[in-house]
């Protein structure tokens, strides 16, 4: 054996393959979607009984990206798509004409505060996530507007990646100009998003927020109240917002949360005490 060199694969790329196959001579067989190759077809993948498939796809694609640009932990942002920046409370006001609409505009303006803290919050993540490859405490947020985009801008200030996991609505939701191009990743399934988002999750900040932000802050309490995963730095801004519209205490007093459970995460008013909490719990 005089050649010693030995080829990394026999079989060609699949992309080769998808190549010859459009290359194929027209006929009554190779027209019929039947012919085409299962990874080429989209209505075959598009098919109900594929769902198990999509969902495995949707799990692996930002996993496998995310691992190729070197993300190894992130702190994650949750918080609502609608408070302004200070810039845009002039905006938030003039478009409020009842005495309804004008109360929840001077609400929404007072919260215009915390898209600065979620600005601050994510720069202090974004120092330490450049400062060693792998990244850690990289930031991650939904990828919209408001606190998710302050979030993203703050790392992209230090020059850091920011991840943004988007969600296909009826009313399309565009990424924000602050997340990385490359890990910008859009998803149909609520379950695989939320998933995305803890996988890596070292500590979360969770600002005001509605449904949204509710639905993602009580799925992190429940996993870690029952031990499915350990516990994390889980800091809500905002005490006298969240004690306003959840009664955390009169959960204890029914007896259907355990008053250890009020353990699992903390209140703060700043990042600075955001921040001082992450690095006090894993000895930055």
């Amino acid at each position: 054996m005089t050649d010693k060199h030995v080829p990394k694969r026999i079989f060609p790329p699949a992309a080769q393959d998808a190549a010859a196959a459009r290359a194929t001579p027209s006929s009554p067989q190779t027209e019929d979607s039947a012919y085409r190759l299962a990874f080429q077809d989209t209505d075959f993948l598009l098919r109900e009984d594929l769902r198990p498939v999509r969902f495995q796809l949707e799990l692996l694609k930002p996993e496998l990206l995310l691992e190729e640009a070197g993300i190894a932990s992130t702190l994650v942002f949750y918080g609502s798509a609608r408070i302004p920046s200070k810039e845009d409370v002039p905006a938030i006001r003039d478009a409020a004409h009842t005495p309804a609409q004008k109360k929840i505009a001077e609400r929404l303006a007072a919260k215009a505060c915390y898209y600065d803290e979620a600005h601050k919050l994510a720069r202090h993540a974004s120092r330490v996530a450049m400062a060693a490859n792998p990244h850690h405490f990289v930031v991650c947020s939904g990828g919209g507007p408001s606190i998710m985009e302050a979030a993203n801008r703050g790392a992209m200030d230090e020059g850091a990646p920011a991840i943004g996991l988007n969600i296909v609505l009826p009313h399309e939701q565009l990424p924000n100009a602050y997340v990385t191009p490359s890990l910008s990743f859009r998803f149909h399934y609520f379950a695989l998003r939320k998933m995305h988002f803890l996988l890596r999750a070292r500590a979360v900040a969770v600002f005001p927020g509605g449904f949204g932000t509710f639905d993602e802050l009580f799925e992190l309490l429940t996993l870690i109240q029952t031990g499915k995963i350990p516990p994390m730095p889980v800091i809500l801004f905002g005490k006298s917002f969240w004690n306003r519209v959840v009664d955390f205490d009169a959960l204890v007093e029914e007896g259907v949360i355990s008053p250890n459970d009020l353990n699992i995460f903390r209140f703060v008013e700043t990042a600075d005490e955001a921040w001082a909490i992450v690095r006090q719990h894993y000895e930055i």
